[in-house]
Formats: C-alpha cells, sequence, structure tokens
C-alpha cells in the first residue's frame, strides 16, 4: 500500500510506528496514536495478564517499509543534487568540500553571550588564491523535498552559521513530481541567493547577496586544512551530461 494512501500521516507517524515495532508496544495514549490506530497502521493487542498493548499491523508494516524507500530515494536525489553542484564548482577553479563540520559564530544578542555552532553545509567552497582577501567563501545548501526545506527556514541558527561562514549562501532547490520547484523564491530569506534545479541546469532565480567577509576564522582554517578537498572527476568533462557552472546558469 502507497504511503500516500495516508495524507494526514507525517514522519513523526512513521517515527512512532518504529518506535513500537521496536519495543513491547506500551502504549503512548497520545493523538499520534490515535491516529495510527484509526488508519489501521496499529492494533490493540493483550499481552494475556489483562495489559493492553500496541502491535504494528502489517499494513503498518508496508507503510513503514514505503516511508524508508522513500527516504532512501530523497536521499539519492539530495546526493546526486550535492554532487552536481560540487561539480561546477569544481570547474569553476574553486576548492570544494562537501558535508563539511564547520565552526561558526552566532549573532550575538541583548544579554546573551556569544554563541557558537557547529554546521555541515553540503557544499562550501573558496576561490583558488593565495590572497585571503580574493577567497570569496560560499555556501550551498541543497533541499530536493518540500518539508526538508520547511524544517530548514524555521531553523534560524542553523542559516546564520552559515551566513558567518559564506560571503554568498544559496539555497539550491529541487523540482516536485510536476516539474515545479518545491519552494516559492518568496518563501526563502531574502539574504540568502535562489538556484532551482531543472534537469542538468542550474538556473538563478535569484542572485545571492555578496557580503564582505574579513577573514575566515582560524577554526575554519584548521577544519580545512584537515579536511581533503574535492578532485576534479571524469563526470566533469561532460561525459554524464554535466554542464560548466557559467553554462548550467541562466542569470548571473
Amino acid at each position: 500500500m502507497d504511503t500516500c494512501t495516508f495524507p494526514t500521516l507525517k514522519r513523526p507517524h512513521a517515527r512512532r510506528l518504529r518506535e513500537i515495532y521496536r519495543s513491547a508496544g506500551w502504549p503512548f495514549q497520545d493523538v499520534i496514536e490515535i491516529e495510527l490506530l484509526a488508519a489501521g497502521l496499529l492494533e490493540r493487542v493483550s499481552d494475556g495478564k489483562g495489559v493492553e498493548c500496541m502491535r504494528v499491523t502489517d499494513t503498518g508494516i508496508q507503510y513503514l517499509a514505503d516511508a524508508a524507500q522513500s527516504n532512501r530515494n530523497a536521499l539519492s536525489a539530495h546526493n546526486t543534487l550535492v554532487d552536481q553542484v560540487a561539480q561546477a564548482m569544481l570547474r569553476d577553479g574553486r576548492i570544494v568540500w562537501k558535508n563539511l563540520p564547520l565552526r561558526a559564530a552566532l549573532p550575538e544578542e541583548v544579554e546573551t553571550p556569544k554563541r557558537w555552532r557547529v554546521c555541515m553545509p553540503d557544499v562550501f567552497s573558496i576561490r583558488n588564491t593565495t590572497v585571503q582577501a580574493y577567497l570569496e567563501p560560499i555556501v550551498h545548501e541543497i533541499k530536493v523535498s518540500r518539508p526538508d526545506v520547511l524544517g530548514d527556514l524555521k531553523n534560524r541558527d542553523k542559516r546564520n552559521a552559515y551566513l558567518d561562514l559564506g560571503g554568498q549562501c544559496w539555497y539550491v532547490l529541487g523540482c516536485n513530481a510536476k516539474g515545479e520547484p518545491i519552494a516559492e523564491v518568496s518563501e526563502i530569506p531574502s539574504e540568502c541567493g535562489v538556484m532551482v534545479c531543472t534537469g542538468q541546469k542550474l538556473d538563478i532565480v535569484r542572485p545571492a547577496p555578496k557580503r564582505p567577509l574579513a577573514q575566515l576564522p582560524f577554526s575554519v582554517w584548521m577544519a580545512l586544512a584537515k579536511a581533503t578537498p574535492l578532485q576534479a572527476g571524469t563526470e566533469e568533462k561532460g561525459a554524464n551530461g554535466y554542464v560548466g557552472h557559467q553554462g548550467m546558469l541562466n542569470t548571473l
């Protein structure tokens, strides 16, 4: 049974199902459990001693299997788009890292001490230069599903961390099954640029503001020094349909 049969069920429902499947099935007696029971994904059973437990039904097992496959498909699409952006940055002559943990400073608030956050940009790149003022660090955050976009937009600290690290910060959006971008440009904060992936092209919908960055923090330099940047691969020559960054961006 396809997960779309249950349009009102979301990630917390699948997470609860997994928890019950792995456990002895003690009831939570909350709204999520009620909805799972109503959908036929859970059923009440007795342990033989008069104690009522929850058991995942065959329909619930199929729902979990479908949800797991959906997650794998989304991860595959995400990784593909991450690679596409990374290869484009390499072809622009930049030095590129993927999923590199970096320590960033968050904006100071009134009566709040300075805070730090370790973030992991999907793609982080700098210019290949020996002059620090010309590094132009750029962060690309890749999104291929609408729930992921909406959840990310609520995380202001994560976005501020990216802005602290990069002179430019971009959201790269995939498209849904109808070929439409998974988010409207107006939904993305104005301090970030927006690209939309259509096939093998990255269309610039809104340029990212270029912010002056005095210098990369020492902690970032250390992280870059310890990590191995990406190397150019055969796909960069166009064998797999990739095109250069300048050719794949419709607007600059």
